[in-house]
C-alpha cells in the first residue's frame, strides 16, 4: 500500500515538472516572438524592419527610369530598334499636309461595310470623339463651341465642301488632324476610324439630302 501511494506521488510529481516545463517553455517563446516584433517595429518610421524574402520586394532588374550602367547612354529605357515597328501597327503613310490629304482621299478605300451594325459603332465613337466639336448633328455647334470655351468654330461636316470631300479624306483628317483640329490617330483605332467615317457620310450626310 505505501509503495502504491508512493508511486502515484512519484507520478504526479513528474505530471507538475512536465506542465511546469510546458509552461516555461510558453512564456520563453513568446517572450521571444514579443522582442522580435518589437525590435522590428520603428516608431521614426524611418526603417521598415526586417523583410521576409527581399528580392520579391525588390527587384533586381532595372526599373524603367533608372539609370543603367549596361547602356552607352546610362538609360534603361531605350528607342526601338531602328526600321522595326510594334507588332500589328501599320504606320500612317499618309503626311499631315494638304498634299497627303488629297492623296488620302485618292488612294484609301473604306474596308468597312454600311450595315446597321456598323453604323451604331460609328454613332458611338462619333459621340466619343467627336460631338464635343462638331456637334450632335455635325453642324459644328458642338459643347466646346457653343459654350464659349473654344474660340474657333469647328468645321461642319454638312457643308458643301465636306459632302463632297471622299471617305478617304475624312479618314485623313481623322486620322493626322487638319488646322486646329488635333490628330485623333492615336487615340482611335483604323477600323474605328472608318466606322466614323461611315456614319458621318451615310448618316448625318444624308439627312441633309433627303
Amino acid at each position: 500500500m505505501t509503495e502504491m501511494k508512493s508511486k502515484k506521488i512519484r507520478f504526479q510529481m513528474h505530471l507538475n515538472m512536465g506542465t511546469n516545463s510546458h509552461w516555461k517553455f510558453a512564456f520563453l517563446a513568446g517572450a521571444i516572438v514579443t522582442g522580435l516584433s518589437l525590435s522590428s517595429c520603428d516608431r521614426t518610421r524611418n526603417d521598415k524592419g526586417y523583410e521576409y524574402f527581399p528580392d520579391m520586394a525588390h527587384s533586381l532588374a532595372y526599373e524603367t527610369y533608372t539609370a543603367n550602367p549596361n547602356y552607352a547612354d546610362g538609360k534603361t529605357e531605350q528607342m526601338p530598334v531602328k526600321g522595326t515597328i510594334p507588332r500589328e501597327m501599320i504606320p500612317y503613310q499618309y503626311p499631315a499636309t494638304m498634299e497627303g490629304r488629297a492623296l488620302a482621299g485618292k488612294e484609301l478605300v473604306n474596308p468597312m461595310q454600311d450595315s446597321l451594325m456598323d453604323l451604331v459603332a460609328g454613332k458611338d465613337l462619333y459621340t466619343t470623339f467627336c460631338i464635343g466639336c462638331h456637334g450632335p448633328n455635325g453642324d459644328g455647334k458642338g459643347h466646346l463651341y457653343t459654350s464659349g470655351k473654344f474660340a474657333v468654330p469647328p468645321a461642319s461636316l454638312l457643308s458643301a465642301k465636306m459632302m463632297a470631300v471622299p471617305g478617304g479624306e475624312i479618314y485623313h483628317v481623322i486620322t493626322a488632324g487638319f488646322n486646329v483640329m488635333g490628330a485623333h490617330g492615336p487615340q482611335i483605332r483604323p477600323n474605328d476610324r472608318w466606322q466614323i467615317v461611315n456614319y458621318v457620310q451615310n448618316v448625318l450626310q444624308k439627312k441633309v439630302n433627303k
